[in-house]
């Protein structure tokens, strides 16, 4: 009799190979599956789905099932998947990210992407990360991955759909519940700042400011506020339907004469 396999988690982040988010991860998820890490070898955050073509890309073996890239982590993805990992994946875990990702934040998101590069790349994934400021309640979003993890691998998702999770950073006895959510709105006011170099020259700096609460029932942002956990189903294809079928009324006629003419 063939002992059965046990399901492979690819692990990976935004906040670098060393961010305590990625290491807990790593052990806790050992009872769900075999775990392996390749992640960025520092912080990558706000890079959103980049990948790098302007120079090589090592990677770097640091501990058993524990590599490094000097890459993104969509680098860290394609390469893991095609050159690291011994077989394909089940399940694809992106995270623990030091901070939330709502609304409007996953087009940025090192931590997203890298669940939508694994998306494509026809593997289940997820992306987790911690709604809320320092000290950080890892163990909250541990347990709450360790959950995800075994329906996923039990159901899977559906196709070209990939999970955007966001836990309230409190403790797990405070959590009120899980919910799903669709995608809010999230901008932050006084995100750029105008400052002064040492010689006096103007420059910006991208970063910070205060979030607008999310207001409207149901998303993520405001779900994560009242103590839920979000989780979010993204969708790979962007084309916006709705706007679709207005646009092909509206100009479906003159587009198919010459559209020059």
């Amino acid at each position: 009799m063939t002992k059965e396999k046990k399901p492979l988690i690819f692990m990976t982040n935004d906040d670098g190979v060393h961010a305590p988010g990625l290491r807990k991860l790593f052990t806790a998820l050992r009872k769900t599956g075999e775990t392996i890490i390749v992640a960025p070898d520092r912080d990558n955050s706000a890079v959103s789905h980049s990948l790098t073509l302007n120079r090589p890309l090592m990677v770097k073996k640091l501990e058993e099932n524990i590599f490094s890239i000097n890459g993104t982590p969509a680098d860290c993805v394609t390469i893991g998947l095609e050159k690291v990992l011994p077989r394909k994946p089940d399940l694809i875990v992106s995270g623990v990210n030091a901070g939330a990702n709502l609304g409007h934040d996953i087009s940025y998101s090192g931590t997203v992407s890298a669940a939508k590069e694994g998306t494509l790349r026809g593997v289940p994934s997820m992306a987790l990360s911690l709604s809320g400021q320092e000290p950080y309640h890892f163990d909250t979003a541990i347990h709450c991955a360790a959950i995800m993890a075994e329906l996923i691998l039990l159901n899977g998702l559906p196709g070209d759909c990939y999970l955007n999770i966001n836990v309230p950073n409190i403790a797990s006895t405070e959590i009120r519940g899980m919910k799903i959510t669709r995608q809010g709105r999230r901008v932050y006011e006084d995100a750029l700042q105008e400052l002064s170099d040492p010689w006096g020259k103007k420059c910006f700096w991208i970063g910070g400011g205060t979030p607008l609460r999310e207001l409207e029932c149901g998303t993520d942002s405001f779900e994560t506020g009242k103590h839920y956990i979000s989780i979010t189903p993204i969708h790979l294809d962007l084309t916006n339907y709705q706007a679709l079928e207005l646009l092909y009324e509206a100009w479906g006629d003159r587009l198919k004469k010459h559209p020059l003419s």
